[in-house]
């Protein structure tokens, strides 16, 4: 008999993150927030993103979970509380939990309520013995994960996709403490991680020929219009993204197509012609680079495994003593 989830509620905090579009909108350089990417119709997107033939991240990473996927089990190992951050459609995952019956409980964390329930509850019809608990929450605030019924005798957290590479480094290091302070400080972390490559398939990954991430990029304008009542005119934005190699990111821009004004809340915006907003970073990184950087926040990367061609990686990290 299938349990009923039960969902453990934070309810992101909409007012603040509204506060945080006027202050970038008002910024010299525009910037909006990632996480608005990711209501309803944004998660459906970045779905079908995935799905593109020139994003390799998510096909890559995916064969290598299936090639090692018994040397990543036996890291997890049984009794774990697997979290994962941003879990989305939770696709992945199931390439870990059919190799992890023993989990404590596997607790998905996303700030699209609609999708997450949507996921939980594929997945407890797929996983009829596992305690799902899914957790809607913006998680880069201060939340408890929910306790199993089984005891649990370590934390894994599950953070796939590359996800980390949107945080600029410091700010990256910021998160990685954050979530330690979350899962505890002895917990285990692992990790997909775009490794630096040649730029030209960089390039096409974020500019796919069927459009979808323009898409994706656009509906974040669309977003504001329907939750804040903005009057952006989405046919005078263009998507643009390109990596900056001196930087070692990619960038998502929205590139205003003429001289406007957009009003939200109270506030005019003006734009001018090719004024753009600064939507979103990808940072990719070596993986001397990555251990450096998540050796600051305390965890030490304890295996990497990548593809033939060294395009992606995944990386099993532990706690450090600090």
């Amino acid at each position: 008999m299938l349990k009923e989830l039960q969902l453990v509620e934070y309810h992101p905090d909409t007012a603040a993150a509204y506060r945080d579009v006027i202050k970038g909108l008002l910024k010299p350089v525009k910037e909006l927030p990632p996480k608005l990417f990711y209501d309803e119709r944004g998660s459906q997107l970045f779905d079908q993103i995935t799905q593109q033939p020139e994003y390799y991240p998510t096909r890559i990473e995916q064969k290598i979970m299936d090639q090692h996927i018994d040397a990543i089990a036996a890291r997890i190992g049984p009794d774990s509380l697997l979290v994962e951050y941003g879990s989305g459609s939770s696709q992945k995952t199931r390439t870990l939990l059919d190799h992890l019956p023993r989990l404590a409980g596997y607790v998905p964390i996303d700030i699209s309520r609609d999708h997450l329930m949507q996921s939980a509850a594929r997945l407890a019809l797929a996983y009829p013995y596992l305690d799902i608990l899914p957790v809607w929450a913006d998680y880069e605030t201060d939340f408890a994960l929910p306790r199993p019924n089984r005891p649990v005798r370590h934390k894994v957290i599950y953070y796939p996709g590359s996800t980390l590479g949107n945080f600029h480094p410091e700010d990256a290091v910021a998160f990685l403490w954050h979530m330690r302070a979350v899962c505890g400080y002895d917990c285990d972390l692992l990790l997909g991680v775009d490794l630096k490559k040649d730029t030209t398939l960089l390039n096409l990954a974020y500019n796919d020929c069927a459009g979808v991430t323009a898409d994706f990029n656009l509906n974040m304008l669309a977003h504001l219009n329907r939750e804040l009542g903005a009057d952006f005119n989405l046919d005078q934005f263009k998507h643009h993204a390109f990596y900056n190699e001196a930087a070692g990111r990619i960038e998502m821009h929205l590139v205003s197509l003429t001289r406007q004004t957009v009003r939200l809340i109270g506030h005019t915006i003006p734009f001018e012609t090719g004024e753009t907003i600064w939507t979103e970073s990808s940072y990719k990184y070596t993986p001397t680079e990555l251990a450096t950087l998540a050796g600051r926040a305390g965890f030490a990367v304890e295996k990497v495994w990548t593809d033939p061609n060294r395009l992606f990686s995944v990386q099993y990290l532990t706690s450090k003593n600090v």
